[in-house]
């Protein structure tokens, strides 16, 4: 029973990776495209600085800072959501090697129900597109 475990953690380790890096990834590329708004609104601003009131130009620096200051708030959220997504793998490994038997039993439980789920969106859009 022991060898399942030692055989399932190398994928649930991997998997774990996965989802991490794949959310680390998607922070930084919103956080890419939002740096590149930011620069093309800037650049804008610039073109236009000639004719803009102080007041609005207060009102635009007010809107970049809010703007840094959000885009420092989901970096941090980023960084809280890899951490949880850590401590969640952890358990998960520890859990495993602790009841291999269970997990195996509550991934294939799991992949059942996912598969009924597919299953009967699928004949869902299929009678949908009869109609």
């Amino acid at each position: 029973m022991n060898t399942s475990a030692n055989d399932v953690m190398p994928t649930i380790r991997k998997a774990s990776d996965t989802l991490i890096q794949g959310a680390s990834d998607a922070a930084d590329a919103t956080r890419e495209h939002a740096y590149e708004a930011l620069d093309k609104a800037e650049d804008r601003l610039r073109q236009l600085r000639g004719s803009v009131d102080p007041v609005v130009d207060m009102l635009a620096s007010k809107a970049q800072k809010m703007a840094r200051q959000s885009l420092d708030l989901a970096s941090e959220a980023k960084d809280r959501a890899e951490q949880s997504l850590k401590r969640a793998a952890g358990v998960t490994t520890r859990y495993v090697s602790e009841q291999p038997v269970r997990s195996i039993l509550i991934a294939a439980g799991v992949g059942a129900a996912v598969a009924l789920l597919i299953t009967a969106s699928r004949q869902r859009k299929s009678n949908k597109n009869r109609y």
